[in-house]
């Protein structure tokens, strides 16, 4: 079984043009039920992600077989209809859905210091959707997110044309470490800087952390940046609720003389309590704990 995140993300530009096509034509709720399609595929031939989340319910959330088995099909659903509706919001469907934004004052409160903001997030609901909440409520807020994952460079390309870009920037993990420089300087003008703090991949620098019960690698950039830097910190998760309404959290993070082991530990606690209201909603979609022996 994989026991890292492999790096990629799966689909084909082919798929996203039949689901943009159901959501322009017939709608959103039909696109969730095309949905239904994939879900089995995915289920049964990608068997080392369906294990690895198989493991999050049996072994982190202690349900029964039964249970986790029917959990993993809920959560690549609930996964694809995240998917549906960032397709949907690219579209300019932002009217189909609604938002709720808890915490919003940090998140002024952070702009207001003038020093830009890092906000720690996770593959925990889907916070690349904020950005087209965050222009209604903060219009100043501009956001660039750190992203390390290695998307086909057609799936990108053929996305970009929906992408409102005076609001959203990505910023790219390099080997050579250039990113760190495109974030000092998104931090430098004033943007808010979101990254993820849950996906470690091998080769690169890890520490060790509890989680749901169980140690597991995290990548140390996101934390070592939180700690080193003079900048407002957040964690922050973006959850999909029912009837297309999303519940965005905010919560501010004190950061004087904190180590990136102990902000590390204060993010596995909130990862912690989000997922006990949203279990369905952890999308590491590998043996994140790498214990696929447990039974």
């Amino acid at each position: 079984m994989a026991r890292e995140w492999d790096g990629k993300t799966r689909g084909t530009v082919f798929g996203f043009k039949i689901f943009i096509f159901f959501i322009k034509y017939f709608g959103v709720n039909a696109a969730y039920f095309l949905m239904h399609l994939p879900v089995p595929y995915f289920y049964i031939v990608e068997r080392q992600n369906s294990k690895g989340l198989y493991n999050y319910f049996r072994n982190r959330l202690a349900y029964s077989s039964l249970k986790s088995a029917i959990s993993v099909y809920r959560s690549y659903f609930e996964f694809g209809k995240t998917l549906v509706d960032r397709l949907a919001l690219l579209s300019g469907m932002r009217s189909n859905y609604t938002f709720e934004f808890d915490g919003e004052e940090f998140i002024k409160q952070a702009l207001a210091q003038q020093k830009g903001g890092i906000l720690i997030s996770g593959h925990v609901g889907n916070f690349e959707l904020a950005q087209y909440f965050f222009n209604e409520r903060l219009p100043d807020a501009h956001i660039s997110i750190v992203i390390s994952d290695q998307d086909h460079e057609n799936i990108k390309e053929y996305l970009q044309q929906y992408l409102n870009k005076d609001h959203a920037k990505l910023i790219v993990v390099k080997d050579d470490m250039s990113h760190i420089f495109e974030i000092n300087s998104a931090l430098n003008d004033n943007r808010i800087v979101c990254i993820s703090g849950d996906r470690y991949m091998e080769g690169t620098k890890f520490i060790d952390a509890e989680l749901l019960g169980k140690v597991a690698k995290f990548p140390v950039g996101p934390f070592h940046l939180a700690a080193r830097l003079d900048v407002p910190v957040l964690f922050v998760y973006l959850m999909r609720e029912r009837n297309k309404h999303y519940h965005l959290y905010a919560r501010t993070v004190e950061t004087e003389n904190k180590s990136a082991e102990k902000l590390l530990i204060m993010y596995c606690r909130s990862v912690e309590n989000i997922l006990t209201r949203y279990p369905l909603q952890w999308f590491n979609f590998y043996d994140f704990w790498e214990d696929n022996r447990d039974k």
